[in-house]
């Protein structure tokens, strides 16, 4: 009965290492970005719950200055075999602090957050210190459609800046991920209106796709 029972713990042991081991090699991926990537991201992650771990940082990332102060806290870590970021509408936001728009925007007397040229210093930093942090395979997602009366950005704005983050992306050899133009469709059907470049619960899940298209091919 003992050796019974010995063999019975023995096998329960090696069930524990097995599923623990299988739970270890799921693919992790890490999710930076702001509000508009936070909205996706659940989606993301229940697309792949039986396949890979997807974490989103904590609370908003910003604009790239931002990310440049907390780009090491966000990665920690956490051994991701994959980083989809992206940061642009927070650095293309013109703010003034007496404005009473939510977070101070302001295009018309405001000061933008900053300048493309910058935005594309920041980005190749920001892509440097990724690189040495973590052998992760890198994905950067375009900025998201801004509508034309949106209190803080110009709606032209988004292609200047995705334009110079796309060659930034080249440069350094990183997979892009182009949702500007789906995500002004998508907009149109799913956003918050013409003054705001967030998008309904539907919107989310229409981006989440564009998301999870892009990782299925790195992942495989």
């Amino acid at each position: 009965m003992k050796i019974y029972s010995n063999f019975i713990n023995s096998l329960l042991v090696l069930l524990i290492l097995v599923f623990s081991s299988a739970v270890e090699k799921k693919p992790r991926i890490l999710i930076i970005g702001d509000s508009i990537s936070g909205g996706y991201t659940r989606y993301v992650t229940d697309h792949f719950k039986d396949r890979a771990v997807v974490m989103h940082n904590p609370g908003n990332a910003g604009d790239t200055g931002k990310g440049l102060t907390y780009i090491r806290e966000y990665i920690g870590n956490g051994d991701w075999d994959i980083i989809l970021f992206n940061w642009g509408l927070h650095d293309l936001c013109y703010r003034h602090p007496d404005s009473k728009s939510a977070g101070n925007r302001d295009k018309v007397n405001g000061t933008i957050t900053f300048t493309v040229d910058k935005y594309k210093e920041n980005l190749e930093s920001l892509v440097g210190i990724m690189k040495e942090l973590s052998d992760a395979k890198l994905v950067f997602v375009t900025t998201t459609f801004v509508p034309e009366n949106e209190p803080g950005r110009f709606s032209k704005d988004p292609i200047i800046y995705n334009k110079v983050a796309l060659q930034v992306m080249k440069d350094h050899s990183v997979t892009v991920k182009d949702i500007y133009k789906k995500s002004k469709v998508i907009h149109k059907e799913h956003g918050f209106g013409d003054d705001d470049v967030h998008f309904t619960d539907a919107g989310n899940k229409e981006l989440s796709k564009l998301i999870v298209e892009v990782l299925e091919k790195v992942l495989n």
